[in-house]
């Protein structure tokens, strides 16, 4: 995590919570939080908070975001814009 700043480390923990909690309300609490723990690295409580995260942010994010897109593709983009643009300093991957 050397490259990485304690405050960005934080970005991304808020972000992949909110991610997860939105989702939530789209999908459901059960699918939305047994998709995030498809992520390894992740450790998610039962409310969608992201409680520990190991690894790179940038790929937990990107594996995350796949696991919705899979689920509910375009709803799951539309969801994470206004999310993402409180973040300028994380991007998402270009996924078609």
């Amino acid at each position: 995590h050397a490259r990485m700043s304690e405050q960005q480390l934080a970005d991304y923990q808020n972000l992949l919570s909110e991610l997860i909690k939105k989702q939530i309300v789209i999908l459901g609490p059960d699918i939305a939080v047994l998709k995030a723990r498809n992520v390894s690295g992740l450790k998610v409580a039962d409310d969608g908070t992201v409680t520990a995260m190991s690894g790179n942010p940038q790929d937990l994010l990107n594996q995350l975001v796949e696991q919705y897109v899979q689920l509910s593709g375009l709803i799951v983009k539309k969801a994470m814009e206004p999310l993402l643009s409180k973040y300028p300093s994380i991007t998402l991957p270009h996924t078609s």
